[in-house]
């Protein structure tokens, strides 16, 4: 799916999360399994650091959203199991999860995370194709004559 992950020059680490919460997360077609721990705050998407992961500077800073919200950019490990959909909707699903595990460890943390809106999931998706329609919602040029 992206070329660092076939790169065999990306070092791909053995993370260690014993004694760690486990929480799940979705967005549109895309579910993370996410683990969380003390630690330094660094973060493994399918065993792939989060930066090569995640190119999109966008998608990086989303991710580290919710321990920024906590001012736990430096406290926890993160690591996240991604699969389905495309990039964007990955990075959701890793956002829901590390705010449900961060909220496992710590239920304090639920109001400011539930405030910025991290903690529902975004049941948003690609509304299907009607028949006699172009797309969803766009049809065709219609004439009366």
């Amino acid at each position: 799916m992206i070329a660092e992950a076939n790169n065999p020059n990306t070092k791909k680490t053995k993370l260690d999360f014993k004694d760690s919460k486990y929480a799940t997360g979705r967005r549109k077609k895309s579910i993370a399994k996410v683990w969380l721990k003390k630690g330094s705050g660094i973060i493994h998407i399918n065993k792939i650091k989060m930066i090569d992961y995640f190119i999109n500077p966008n998608l990086q800073i989303a991710v580290n959203r919710p321990l920024k919200v906590i001012n736990g950019e430096t406290i926890y490990d993160v690591r996240a199991s991604v699969k389905g959909g495309g990039l964007s909707g990955q990075a959701g699903a890793v956002i829901l999860g590390i705010a449900r595990a961060l909220v496992m460890t710590d239920p304090n943390y639920k109001a400011s995370l539930k405030k910025e809106k991290l903690t529902t999931r975004d049941s948003r998706a690609v509304e299907r194709k009607k028949y006699g329609h172009k797309k969803a919602r766009k049809s065709f040029q219609f004439s009366k004559r």
